[in-house]
């Protein structure tokens, strides 16, 4: 048993990938292969978009040892807020979401504001968010759904891009993933050290161009590649880089591994926890925006137990609940085990006690994993 927790926890990430596989397989079985569809891949993947954006704000939460409770009802205040002014004042895409990025960010920092300088804990901060910016987006709202939203804004949550712009963008990522493996191996030996092996490189490169090759031919069989999936692939590559190679993405590490000796050296403790926030409600703003432009609509009820999606993508991917330990790719693998469930179950039409029942036995499996692959290590 302790050797199998050993291997769990070297190769997590892999073991998520069998999982969403073997996953994939029995909905397809119970489906006569009706899951893995290119139509229905492509709303799944639509689907996981919305989760997967409040994934990337929250795992840099989880990392640094907080919690937030609010993101659902924030991001349902936010879209409401979009729909509003594109509805009733018609203002222009770029400019509404400038106006609801803008609010986000405020509230994240405000959120962050309370929870590092007036120390209130994020629980509480989150939990009385939750309930405050429920009750403003049903004021705004006065309870009813805002619509019709503009074709303009439609677009960014229902549209596709044409299969040879896909084409192009897959030809671009295969071409990066090659040129970082390069630069890598040509940085290991600039510093003396023993580049990794020659196959083992080779085989990531080929590995991953063929996913890529996969990803458009399937989605391009359908309508193309969806826009909310397109800015969750951006938003992958801009949260990596900020994690692996900024300053401020190793200070989150750091202060959720040990915040007083990060205090210690010399690190705004914070100035870094404060501004984590407030790229969560960033975060918040560009989900609500991507859901109310899915359903073409401004509800009352949008973003309803959104942050427990969010929070269980990030522990099913493997963030530590203690912080200090997670990466965004695993959290949107996290969101895409949450969104193939939903929507597999959706298909075989399990009543929904069922589907929170599933939903909420993974989440405790995945903490008790994380604590249990925690003292594999000790």
């Amino acid at each position: 048993m302790h050797q199998v927790k050993q291997v769990f926890t070297r190769y997590k990430m892999l073991a998520l990938l069998i999982a969403v596989v073997i996953i994939w397989l029995f909905f397809s079985w119970q489906t006569e292969g009706g899951f893995l569809t290119p139509r229905n891949l492509s709303n799944l993947l639509r689907q996981m978009s919305i989760t997967g954006i409040l994934a990337c704000g929250m795992v840099l939460v989880i990392i640094s040892g907080e919690i937030d409770l609010s993101v659902g009802s924030l991001l349902g205040l936010l879209g409401g807020i979009a729909a509003i002014l594109d509805v009733v004042y018609h203002l222009p895409l770029p400019v509404n979401l400038a106006i609801v990025a803008a609010a986000g960010l405020l509230t994240g920092l405000c959120n962050g504001y309370m929870t590092a300088y007036l120390r209130i804990p994020s629980f509480i901060v989150g939990l009385g968010g939750m309930l405050a910016f429920r009750g403003v987006l049903l004021g705004v709202t006065g309870g009813t759904t805002i619509a019709p939203v503009s074709p303009a804004l439609v677009y960014v949550g229902q549209g596709y891009l044409p299969a040879s712009v896909g084409v192009v963008l897959g030809v671009v990522l295969c071409a990066l993933t090659l040129f970082l493996t390069w630069r890598q191996r040509r940085n290991r030996a600039l510093h003396g050290l023993a580049p990794h092996a020659l196959l083992r490189d080779i085989l990531r490169v080929v590995v991953i161009t063929a996913v890529v090759a996969g990803f458009v031919y399937t989605l391009n069989s359908y309508d193309g590649i969806p826009v909310p999936v397109l800015l969750l692939l951006t938003l992958l590559g801009v949260f990596s880089y900020i994690t692996s190679q900024t300053v401020f993405g190793r200070r989150i590490y750091s202060v959720g591994s040990n915040m007083e000796a990060t205090r210690l050296s010399g690190i705004d403790v914070q100035k870094v926890k404060l501004w984590i926030f407030g790229i969560m409600g960033v975060m918040c703003a560009l989900a609500g925006l991507v859901n109310t432009a899915r359903l073409a609509a401004g509800s009352p009820s949008a973003g309803t137990m959104g942050e427990l999606d969010a929070i269980a993508a990030c522990f099913i991917g493997g963030t530590s609940m203690r912080g200090g330990s997670g990466t965004v790719h695993g959290a949107l693998l996290g969101a895409l085990v949450i969104s193939s469930l939903d929507n597999g179950m959706s298909m075989l039409d399990v009543d929904s006690y069922w589907q929170m029942i599933v939903k909420g036995s993974i989440l405790v499996l995945a903490v008790w994993v994380d604590v249990s692959t925690r003292s594999a290590r000790r």
